[in-house]
């Protein structure tokens, strides 16, 4: 089943109370405990989408795509250009973790800072309606 996991900028140095208007919405499937679901993504990757939200920047829209590599064997990732890996954007270890409300994840920015969210909500995705010809 996919996902809308919604996740809001942590604690930082440039906002030591988090920050609300900077974050992700990321479609992806998550198996029974929470995980992201490596074979459903696979299944379903067309659809497993990624918005990038700041008030200081227009919205960026990308996939949520996996390469062979890293921590666990796999690296999860934001791909917003599919001519290029420069804009990629890494999670750390997010085959590990739970995708549950108030726990928290890490994404390596375009820049290359790692940079804390947490996991506002967990909601079931809508079904798309197919289209009427």
């Amino acid at each position: 089943m996919l996902y809308v996991i919604t996740l809001h900028l942590a604690r930082t140095s440039g906002y030591p109370n988090g920050s609300p208007r900077h974050g992700y919405e990321i479609t992806a499937p998550l198996d029974l405990g929470g995980h992201i679901d490596a074979a459903a993504w696979q299944d379903q990757r067309d659809l497993c989408r990624d918005r990038r939200f700041s008030t200081e920047e227009p919205d960026r829209h990308g996939w949520l795509r996996r390469r062979a590599g890293g921590a666990g064997g796999a690296t999860w990732f934001i791909d917003y250009d599919d001519a290029g890996s420069d804009d990629d954007e890494a999670g750390y270890r997010l085959d590990r973790h739970r995708f549950v409300v108030d726990d928290y994840v890490s994404i390596r920015d375009g820049e290359g800072h790692l940079q804390p969210f947490q996991i506002i909500a967990v909601k079931p995705r809508a079904p798309v309606k197919p289209a009427i010809a």
